[in-house]
């Protein structure tokens, strides 16, 4: 290992400029008018890899945007096959005015790398290629067979993965799988995350008159429906910040002690978390703390409202439409379209009478729960802990990665989420930004991780947690 690690130290600045030449590329998915840029993101990784002598590049199209696979299977023919999946495709920039540096002109600022995508998830899928490559430049081989996955849809719900998977079952089996799109706990702090947060992701339509109507004409004698939706979203919490729909806390896993008694010894400073976050205060569920509430429990928050007059100056209308897009993030073992259906329904009871109500589900995803008593669980916090030199804690995050449980399920295979990204990082917000220690090391953590797990013995299969069971 040792020729290796020095050619990442060796190769440092260029591995940086490698990742720029990537991030220039504009590949948000969610924007039909950068279909073809998602496009150019896959081929341009897609001949990254071919470069570094992968025994099988493929880029796999699909009804929406393409996935870039890789496969090296050179490694000892008893060694495990691990697969590495990440995400080329990135999210929307707005507002542009408040990047500091334009979001795909990549710069060096404060020992930090700039730009969308940096962290969210090309940096991240980098330091796996980079990895490959530093053991392929020096000792000519891996020491685990190793298949790489790189969707483009994942900011969008990966709509199209279970395709992907069910064609490409055989392509993509593995014994064990390496999720790199998580943040650590704090800079220099290895962590391996053990828990994802599910979605349901809806949007809520409000209707009243047929048109726009001069509210010195009607205001008082019909409903509006921008009023209407303001009631029905504030009528979703009660004073103790539970949510008000019926049946939404019936299937929640409930913390052990155990579990809230790992998180209470984690280092998180509260003051801190609030000054990076810009909040006066934290607000949340009654009878829970800050990281019980993010990571463990689940939520329903408006993400937009759309409605009447937005214009310049005043504009005096009863409007005829409203909307609101309403993201609900799910727990073990909650299931994203009973959910939905569930808040559906709150809404449409909720309606006053005046407006007529409908609500969409957009995209979901299911949650995960780790089964950290699987034996690779310890071996990814020692190559963690070699790279960084301190011990690994467990974590949970609040976000959600669909295809994790998706893969899951799919394989009943353990998860590793070895992510190395920061919880301040701008990930979907302006001023998106990798820690280069972070990239360096995280480098050398994978790197480790393929030594590690080239190691293990390889058990009968067992069936992984899924989201049903505690820790």
């Amino acid at each position: 290992m040792k020729e290796v690690i020095a050619f990442v130290d060796q190769n440092r600045e260029r591995f940086v400029n490698d990742l720029s030449a990537w991030v220039r590329i504009p590949s948000i998915s969610s924007d039909p008018a950068h279909s073809n840029d998602v496009r150019k993101s896959a081929e341009h990784l897609g001949a990254h890899l071919r470069a570094l002598g992968a025994d099988r590049v493929e880029v796999w199209p699909t009804s929406g945007h393409p996935a870039v696979f890789a496969e090296w299977l050179h490694g000892s023919a008893d060694s495990p096959a691990l697969l590495v999946y990440g995400h080329h495709d990135v999210q929307p920039v707005d507002p542009l005015d408040a990047w500091v540096s334009p979001p795909f002109e990549p710069a060096v600022r404060y020992n930090r790398l700039w730009g969308r995508g940096v962290v969210d998830d090309k940096g991240q899928v980098y330091i796996h290629v980079k990895a490959i490559e530093s053991f392929l430049r020096t000792v000519g081989r891996l020491p685990v067979r190793l298949k790489l996955i790189v969707e483009g849809e994942e900011e969008i719900g990966s709509a199209n993965l279970n395709t992907l998977l069910r064609e490409h079952a055989d392509d993509l089996a593995a014994d064990f799988v390496c999720v790199s799109d998580t943040a650590m706990f704090g800079r220099g702090l290895p962590s391996l995350c053990v828990g994802l947060r599910g979605l349901a992701y809806l949007e809520v339509f409000v209707d009243g008159p047929a048109f726009d109507l001069h509210s010195g004409s009607f205001g008082g004698g019909v409903m509006n429906p921008v009023n209407a939706l303001a009631r029905m979203i504030a009528d979703l919490h009660d004073e103790d910040g539970r949510i008000t729909v019926a049946g939404f806390y019936d299937n929640v896993l409930p913390l052990t002690q155990a579990d809230r008694d790992a998180i209470v010894r984690l280092p998180f400073d509260e003051h801190e978390w609030l000054r990076a976050a810009g909040p006066p205060a934290p607000w949340g569920e009654r009878g829970y703390s800050t990281l019980e509430r993010i990571w463990a429990r689940p939520t329903l928050d408006c993400c937009g409202i759309s409605g009447g007059f937005q214009g310049q100056g005043a504009k005096t209308i009863i409007p005829a439409h409203a909307s609101a897009k309403v993201s609900c993030r799910l727990v073990p073992n909650q299931e994203p379209d009973e959910i939905a259906q569930k808040v559906t329904e709150h809404f449409l009871r909720a309606a006053p009478k005046g407006v007529r109500v409908r609500v969409q589900m957009l995209h979901g995803g299911r949650p995960y729960l780790a089964p950290i008593d699987h034996p690779v669980y310890e071996v990814a916090k020692r190559a963690f802990s070699k790279a960084f030199g301190k011990a690994t804690v467990l974590i949970r995050e609040g976000g959600s990665i669909p295809f994790v449980r998706t893969i899951a399920d799919a394989t009943g295979k353990p998860c590793l989420l070895m992510g190395f990204g920061q919880p301040d990082e701008n990930s979907h917000a302006p001023n998106e930004w990798l820690d280069l220690d972070n990239y360096h090391l995280g480098i050398k953590s994978a790197a480790y991780l393929y030594d590690e797990v080239a190691r293990m013995r390889i058990d009968p299969p067992k069936a992984a947690a899924t989201g049903h069971e505690s820790e």
